[in-house]
């Protein structure tokens, strides 16, 4: 469900998520039920829009992908090793990405 608000940055109302979700044969009652969920952990928002909400997510792909990779991190009985292994796990592209978002400093 995130993924369709995420294509949609106006938001979406739950019969616009039911109809991009047809493939899923989901009820409106179980978006809408979806989506109040989401808007209980503050992963969605809700606008009135005439006569329905328009739902929107409250952070894009990427900010909670990195707060999912942070929780999980978090959870490590050891941070510094969890981390040690991460970054010398990932690909050269990646580690490349890493240096330039903690600004130039060796990894």
């Amino acid at each position: 469900m995130l993924e369709s608000l995420w294509g949609n940055p106006d938001g979406l109302t739950a019969p616009e998520v039911v109809d991009l979700l047809a493939d899923r044969h989901l009820a409106l009652t179980t978006v809408h039920t979806v989506l109040d969920r989401l808007r209980a952990k503050d992963m969605v928002v809700r606008e009135r829009d005439g006569r329905v909400f328009r739902h929107r997510a409250t952070r894009d792909r990427e900010e909670m992908t990195a707060d999912a990779m942070l929780a999980v991190l978090a959870d490590s009985a050891d941070h510094t090793l969890a981390l040690s292994m991460f970054v010398r796990s990932v690909s050269p592209a990646d580690a490349e990405a890493i240096r330039k978002a903690l600004g130039g400093r060796r990894v």
